[in-house]
Order: C-alpha cells, then sequence, then structure tokens
C-alpha cells in the first residue's frame, strides 16, 4: 500500500495564488518526509475544469471551454509546480478521459444501488462558488453588489433557479457519519473543523442536488445524457478516479483509501461529509484523514481571487527563492489555523533565521572544514559532555519532528530542525573548535 495524500483540484478559473501554492507545499513537505522514511508514496493535485463559471468565462475570451482550460493549466498551473520544486506523482485534470470513465462509473454504480433519484430544485446557485446556497445564508448584496442577493457565506453573488436535477439521499447518512466521527476522531481535523463538521450534521442533512440540466460543459450522467455532474461531486470524484477506480482495479486497491487528504477550512464539508457520505454508498471504504487548514490572512483578509488580494508564489520566489518560499509558510503558520502572512516577516525571518541563524551555522562549518581539513570531511572524534550531550538533543529532536510530521504539524516539525540548528550554532560559539586546531 502506498501512502496517498491528496491537495484539492483547483478551480482554473483565475491564477493560482499563494494560498493554492500553500496546500501544495505542505502536501509536498509531507509525502517528501514519509519518502524519506522509504515509504511508498503517492502524491496527487490537479484542476478542477466544469461547471458554469469556467463555459462563461471561455465564452467572455471568444474559446471553447476546453480550450480556455488547456491554456491556464499549461501557463499557469503545471508552471506552479515547477515554480514551488513539487515532487507530485500524478496531475488529474477532470477533463480527462480517465476521469471522465471513473466518475460515470462510480454515478452507474450509485444508481444501482438505488442511492440517486430524480427530483425538482428550487433555489439559489452561487456561479463564482459552483454551490447551491440555502435561504437562511442568501442576504441582500452592499455597495457594487446592492440590488443582488449574495451569499452570506463568501459574498459572491447568487442566482434564483428552478431545475430539474439528480439528487443524492444525504440525509440518510447523517447517522453513519456520526459514528464516524465518534470511533474515529482523527478522521477529520484539527479538532475546530471536526467540531465545525459535527455539529453541521447534527443540525440534520438535506439531499443533495447532484446534477445540472441548463448547460453541457460538464460530464454527462452515464444513464441520462441530458444532464452534467454537478461540478462539486464530480470534482470530489478525482481522488478515486486518479486512482483507477473503474478504470484499473489493481491500481485502485493499492492506493484506495487516501491517507490523507489537504483542503482549505471552506471545503471541509464537501470533504468530511459529502465525500464520505458517497463512498458509504457506494461500499467504498471512506480516507484516514481529513485535514483542513486555515485562511491566509493579508491585511486581516482572507486572501481570494475574487477579492483581487492574492498574491502570485513567482512573486515571492522571485525575491527570496522557493527553498526560502516553502521554508517560510511551514515554519511561519500553524497548519490548521489562520495566519497572517506579510512580506516584511518573510523578509525578516529571511534574514534572521535563514541568512543568521542557519546560514551562519553552514558557513562556519564550511570555512573550517575548508581550512583545516582540506575540504574534507573528517571522522569524528571523542566525544566529551558537551558531544553527548548535544547527540541527545538532536536524537530526541528528530523522533519528535518525526511525531509532527504523523500529526501534520510542519511549523512543530520545523521547531525541531530549528532546536538542532540553535543547539550546534550555541555548540561552536562555546567550544570555539577554531582555537585548537
Amino acid at each position: 500500500m502506498s501512502y496517498y495524500v491528496t491537495t484539492p483540484i483547483y478551480y482554473v478559473n483565475d491564477a493560482p495564488h499563494i494560498g493554492h501554492g500553500y496546500t501544495t507545499v505542505i502536501g509536498d513537505i509531507l509525502t517528501r518526509w514519509h519518502r524519506q522514511r522509504g515509504e511508498d508514496v503517492w502524491y496527487l493535485t490537479g484542476t478542477d475544469e466544469h461547471g458554469l463559471k469556467v463555459l462563461r468565462k471561455a465564452e467572455q475570451n471568444g474559446v471553447t471551454p476546453q480550450e480556455w482550460t488547456d491554456r491556464l493549466v499549461e501557463t499557469e498551473w503545471k508552471p506552479l509546480l515547477e515554480t514551488l520544486d513539487i515532487a507530485n506523482d500524478d496531475f488529474i485534470r477532470t477533463s480527462e478521459a480517465r476521469h471522465e470513465a471513473g466518475s460515470q462509473a462510480f454515478w452507474q454504480d450509485l444508481y444501482d444501488r438505488g442511492e440517486v433519484y430524480k427530483g425538482e430544485f428550487t433555489g439559489w446557485y452561487s456561479v463564482g462558488s459552483e454551490e447551491f446556497v440555502a435561504e437562511d445564508d442568501v442576504a441582500d448584496g452592499e455597495g457594487d453588489d446592492e440590488g443582488h442577493k449574495v451569499s452570506a457565506l463568501d459574498g459572491s453573488r447568487v442566482e434564483h433557479m428552478t431545475e430539474e436535477n439528480y439528487f443524492f439521499p444525504l440525509s440518510k447518512y447523517a447517522d453513519r457519519l456520526l459514528e464516524l466521527y465518534e470511533s474515529n476522531p482523527d478522521f477529520i481535523q484539527p479538532e475546530s473543523a471536526r467540531n465545525e463538521v459535527v455539529s453541521f450534521v447534527r443540525r440534520g442533512l438535506k439531499d443533495l442536488s447532484i446534477s445540472r440540466s441548463t448547460f453541457d460543459w460538464g460530464i454527462k450522467v452515464p444513464w441520462d445524457h441530458s444532464h452534467v455532474m454537478y461540478v462539486w461531486i464530480e470534482a470530489l470524484l478525482n481522488y478515486v478516479t486518479a486512482a483507477g477506480y473503474g478504470v484499473d482495479d489493481e491500481r485502485f486497491g493499492e492506493l484506495w483509501p487516501a491517507d490523507v487528504h489537504l483542503v482549505g477550512k471552506d471545503i471541509a464539508r464537501f470533504h468530511a461529509v459529502i465525500w464520505p457520505a458517497m463512498l458509504m454508498a457506494a461500499g467504498r471504504p471512506v480516507p484516514h484523514r481529513v485535514f483542513a487548514h486555515g485562511w491566509l490572512l493579508v491585511g486581516g483578509q482572507k486572501m481570494s481571487k475574487s477579492k483581487a488580494n492574492g498574491i502570485r508564489p513567482d512573486e515571492l520566489v522571485d525575491v527570496f527563492g522557493s527553498d526560502a518560499y516553502r521554508y517560510y509558510f511551514a515554519r511561519a503558520l500553524t497548519f490548521g489555523a489562520d495566519g497572517s502572512i506579510s512580506w516584511e516577516d518573510m523578509r525578516a525571518r529571511y534574514h534572521a533565521e535563514l541568512a543568521n541563524g542557519f546560514g551562519n551555522l553552514a558557513s562556519r562549518v564550511a570555512a573550517m572544514i575548508g581550512k583545516y581539513f582540506d575540504g574534507a570531511l573528517p571522522a569524528a572524534g571523542p566525544h566529551g559532555p558537551a558531544e553527548d550531550a548535544l547527540v541527545a538533543l538532536v536524537e530526541e529532536s528528530v523522533l519528535e519532528a518525526d511525531r509532527a510530521i504523523d500529526r501534520i504539524a510542519p511549523q512543530d516539525a520545523l521547531a525541531q530542525v530549528w532546536r538542532i540548528v540553535e543547539a550546534l550554532n550555541g555548540y561552536l560559539t562555546e567550544q570555539a573548535p577554531w582555537q585548537v586546531a
């Protein structure tokens, strides 16, 4: 079995910002750590390409939806992985044939099991977020949105619609979901996300509209081609279609269930409520863990495309380099909580920690090896109390860092690495080996 890690598949409607880079870098750190342990690892990321928003954006640009998504994937999303030195094993696109085949196989299985029925949906829909919005979450718009209805959840405009759809009986899975959360407290993390999800399910679940019939940019429902799969439901299936569902049963058996889905907290409900319910309905095991990280805040506001306050990853990498970028987002933020980022803080950490801390240590050691040992690393000498204490500290820090990675706390793992850096710098200052060389 492989250690299978996923990011969300990212919606292609605009250029990626550092919020996307954050999730992807943490996933890469996690998978590299497990590879370093000698484990077989599979790291998946990709793009979500269907839905009404993509269709309208393509029309505005005078191209087909496929041409539009091809352009964005090749010029924006795949280059992001190169910019950040991401070692992903797979990149799934929801417009690919393998995803279509696997999604249709999954839907057909649900249908054959009696887990899909036809009904009429009347309510509010956010094109910007590609999601249905409950009546209680609809508000009157203000400012630029005056005269429009908006979602109180994210501020996007909503449209009222009546449409014949297929439905998934989500309501009947409430008890099974609560049993899952109770028997496996680590299924949804951190605790704040778990509490929110449990509270949401306890309030009662409604059956879910899972198809659209008013546009055709999507995957056809296999038994009724007048409908396409609702983009969010179809997008969730990427985790199994990339693993071979409906196409390669042997590979699927090796990869599934996923060990961890890394997601933003704004999509935790999709991954911790809807997704496991769908898997239960299909008779498939649920993922081991869903970890919902917090928002990146710029000027106190959540970073998003709609607010135009997103910082592009390459803007930071051009100044500091990819290693410093990866270090900053793993070190400065607590994965699972909201965190504020700024150019000033990144610059300060770059100089104080990477240049003066780690960089100074590397420079001092390299200089002594070059000066006293002709550039060749010498064999270890006899240990005294100072050396024994240093070895014990390193062993303890390595153990604690491993534990931190297992609970998906990269900031704690890096804190242990930094404990070693500080101890080594202190050792050199106290022992002054250049005086006895």
